[in-house]
């Protein structure tokens, strides 16, 4: 007993010193301690919720944007096999540079740095994001020349998607095009996605071409519109060159423009 009291005696008060801390700090933490943290997340909880919901936005549209794609992508095979015909975007592309492009035609010619050594051949179809841009008319070992579908000799049959009426486009050398159309009274308006028909026979059918900007359909003979072309082609640096068999599919005919009497 005389050596706790010893011990207590010499040792009290530091005792009662680290006991009242110990007091204080969880009493701090109970309340100081407890109003700062939840100050803390009382501003920080709304940034990432409002985080979080953008987060969950994206999400929910890169999930609907996944579903539309595997649906048309389905529908495109239907389509397919209905027709007997082949995706180009199946098909591996070459990517190749712009390297040459003048000022007097720049609406009519581009040249590529890749050529035969790369695969590309005369025939090929040229491709950019937004659309058809043009085909190979002429090969090098190291370059090719494409002309383009803005050119005034381009003309290509096409199909009004939405009403599957078909008419022949004819580049403007611009960002627009005119399209002749067989039918007195087309079912067309603004607006409509303009895509390469199953008629050409320089293209694969189903090629995004453009949209309507305007129409012309009062004419005497053969009504028209005017198309926006949807591939960037005044600005572009790259292109994606896909072969094409222009023989591939014997039931492809060619189109000839409607003439006015």
């Amino acid at each position: 007993m005389s050596f706790l009291y010893r011990w207590w005696e010499r040792y009290r008060l530091g005792l009662i010193l680290a006991l009242l801390c110990l007091a204080g700090a969880w009493g701090v933490s109970r309340t100081q301690g407890v109003g700062l943290l939840e100050f803390f997340r009382l501003i920080t909880v709304p940034l990432q919720t409002d985080s979080a919901k953008q987060q969950q936005l994206v999400d929910a549209q890169t999930w609907q944007l996944q579903q539309q794609m595997q649906d048309l992508k389905a529908r495109n095979q239907e389509f397919e096999s209905l027709l007997g015909q082949k995706d180009i975007q199946t098909e591996k592309a070459i990517t190749a540079p712009i390297i040459a492009r003048s000022g007097d035609n720049w609406w009519q010619q581009i040249t590529l740095g890749k050529g035969q050594v790369d695969g590309i051949e005369k025939g090929a179809v040229v491709q950019a994001p937004g659309g058809l841009v043009g085909r190979i008319i002429e090969t090098s070992q190291r370059t090719s020349r494409v002309l383009l579908i803005s050119d005034p000799t381009s003309r290509i049959g096409v199909t009004v998607n939405r009403s599957r009426h078909m008419g022949i486009f004819q580049g403007q050398s611009g960002t627009t095009a005119v399209i002749t159309f067989f039918e007195k009274d087309p079912d067309i308006k603004v607006g409509d996605a303009i895509v390469t028909s199953t008629l050409s026979r320089l293209f694969p059918s189903g090629l995004p071409i453009g949209r309507v900007k305007s129409l012309k359909l009062e004419q005497n003979y053969n009504p028209q519109a005017i198309v926006e072309l949807t591939a960037p082609i005044g600005q572009l640096e790259w292109v994606s060159v896909y072969l094409h068999d222009q023989t591939s599919n014997p039931q492809k005919t060619v189109l000839f423009l409607p003439t006015s009497h």
